[in-house]
């Protein structure tokens, strides 16, 4: 089955994203262990690891430090080449990356499957959750994370409107000429926020973004102007509720005592289980 348009314009306006940031990963290790908690770097040693959406391999790129058997990625944008490079340093034999459509494509199962960052960008985000179930093997584990709609309401309100115009100009002038002038006032905004929080200051996270604003302030700029593109290049965003994510996970074929949900940086939410082995 070919993807469907929606998300092959989504894919195509995020590889013009990664193809440009150059080389390794744009996330520090830091940052892959904050996404993938509660799941830790021994629950990926020696296992068969499944990434849906890789960009341009910045998470894989960390998921290999932590000793797979086997990682396997797939992507719909036409990053490959890219995501090539930045993994080059990982074992012969260990690594697979495929072009396909997350929702459809059938590469066996495996022992830990995550999807970071990219359910939210999707037409039908749920197929993609049951594409994360789907290549989970019974009794294996399995991990999201998603914009949510809660803590999100300067996003949903002031960015998204920018985001449904800026993704349709070139990625060159969305870049430099929406998102770069837009970054640079929340720059000075998180940085101010996290002095403050580095002075014992209470209740940052009682502001517009408080809590998330405290996490990238320890970032450089060009990371917040990554993050900026990356915002408004999208042609498709959602935000999604915890109940509805809560739904997702009472899929029959979900363990129940094994699930979570939990809130990260007040504005996102991270959630997954275990596949049942019955």
């Amino acid at each position: 089955m070919r993807p469907g348009p929606a998300d092959s314009v989504t894919a195509a306006a995020f590889a013009s994203s990664w193809n440009r940031v150059g080389e390794g990963s744009v996330y520090t290790r830091e940052q892959f262990l904050d996404w993938i908690a509660p799941l830790k770097p021994e629950d990926l040693q020696g296992r068969t690891v499944l990434e849906l959406g890789f960009g341009n391999g910045s998470l894989l790129y960390h998921a290999a430090a932590c000793g797979p058997a086997r990682l396997c990625g797939v992507e719909l944008g036409d990053t490959l080449e890219q995501a090539r490079r930045n993994l080059r340093h990982v074992p012969e034999g260990v690594l697979e990356l495929v072009r396909g459509d997350l929702t459809t494509v059938d590469l066996g199962t495996f022992d830990v499957v995550y999807c970071i960052g990219v359910l939210h960008h999707l037409r039908e985000p749920e197929a993609g959750f049951r594409a994360v179930l789907r290549h989970t093997r019974p009794g294996g584990r399995f991990h999201c994370w998603v914009y949510g709609h809660e803590g999100n309401a300067v996003v949903r309100h002031v960015v998204d409107p920018i985001r449904r115009a800026a993704s349709r100009l070139p990625w060159w002038l969305t870049k430099y000429g929406v998102a770069l002038p837009l970054v640079m006032p929340y720059y000075a905004y998180a940085k101010v926020l996290g002095a403050l929080d580095e002075r014992g200051v209470a209740g940052l996270d009682r502001l517009p973004l408080g809590a998330y604003s405290r996490w990238i302030a320890k970032r450089p700029f060009p990371f917040f102007h990554h993050v900026a593109f990356d915002q408004l290049v999208t042609p498709r965003t959602v935000y999604l509720r915890r109940d509805e994510i809560e739904r997702w996970l009472a899929h029959p074929d979900v363990e129940e005592d094994s699930t979570y949900v939990l809130l990260r940086n007040g504005n996102s939410w991270k959630f997954g289980g275990r596949r049942r082995s019955d």
